[in-house]
């Protein structure tokens, strides 16, 4: 019963929003997760201890000028996902436009295939979808959702465009078949990686677990791994979707130090981007909860 009720009310939220104006679904996501937010105050403890530890300098009023934004952010998220069904390549570049698609496009010509490095940034969710509408469908690392019936549903959002979902469990197979055909992968890579698969390295400062799949998959393939992160442009009243230069990799044939260097690389891309717009990153998620051997836990909660 309880899966049922989880399906009904994710398929009424998207049916509901999806029926909106876009400006409206946008405005009604934000309301909804000021909701959710005051309903789950452990959410707010976490956000504002991480901006602490990457920015020991901000006030509290800057910390809570940059959770009101990130609320935003992620309401206007909302709003959008439940838009996908009416983006068209005729209409994405009233939402969305792109900014260094060179930088994609001649990664993509050498042939070995490309990594979309992005990050939980702005509405992270339109980025791979807008790429696709825009000619260049990808295929995605995701963690399934529990509920089958709503994994059905919000993976059938995201592949209206044409991409093509790869379950993170079972992703190294599917990852070296899509890049060995010369295809591109997108994967989320800023969230804390629990096991023998993260390596410790910087981020803000503290050492952070960070998957290594990236790099080693990269160093394997010789596929490029381009960076590419979503932003609100207040200016221009529409997403930036902008890609940068591959990264360079660290090649020294000593493969575990290459591997913490080029995930060390990649952690310094995210916190550029972060630091550039703070508001528009999830902030909410314990990215240093995992420590190295003998670290005692950073949360005290």
């Amino acid at each position: 019963m309880r899966k049922v009720l989880e399906y009904w009310a994710a398929w009424s939220a998207l049916e509901f929003l999806g029926a909106l104006p876009r400006p409206l679904a946008r405005g009604v996501g934000v309301w909804v997760v000021r909701l959710a937010y005051a309903l789950r105050p452990g959410l707010r403890k976490v956000a504002l201890f991480n901006l602490g530890l990457a920015f020991p300098e901000m006030t509290d009023r800057e910390k809570r000028r940059i959770m009101r934004q990130l609320v935003r952010s992620i309401g206007w998220m909302a709003g959008e996902f439940s838009q996908f069904p009416k983006y068209t390549r005729r209409n994405i570049e009233d939402v969305v436009v792109l900014e260094g698609f060179e930088n994609f496009a001649s990664a993509r010509q050498r042939g070995k295939g490309v990594i979309f490095l992005t990050g939980h940034m702005g509405a992270w969710e339109l980025a791979p979808f807008a790429q696709a509408l825009y000619g260049n469908p990808l295929h995605f690392l995701v963690r399934p959702i529990d509920n089958e019936r709503v994994d059905e549903l919000v993976n059938g959002y995201r592949c209206t465009s044409g991409n093509l979902p790869i379950d993170k469990n079972q992703s190294a197979r599917a990852m070296l078949r899509v890049l060995g055909q010369g295809g591109t992968v997108g994967i989320l890579m800023d969230h804390n990686s629990q096991g023998e698969e993260g390596v410790f390295v910087d981020f803000f400062g503290r050492a952070a677990s960070t998957t290594s799949g990236i790099s080693r998959i990269a160093l394997r393939t010789d596929a490029a791994v381009v960076p590419g992160f979503i932003h609100w442009d207040e200016n221009m009243r529409k997403h930036r979707l902008v890609f940068h230069p591959a990264v360079e990799l660290a090649r020294s044939g000593d493969e575990d130090r290459d591997v913490q260097e080029n995930t060390l690389r990649f952690n310094k891309t995210i916190e550029d981007y972060i630091r550039k717009y703070p508001g528009q990153w999830l902030w909410v998620h314990k990215r240093w909860k995992t420590r190295p051997p003998g670290e005692p836990p950073l949360y005290p909660f």
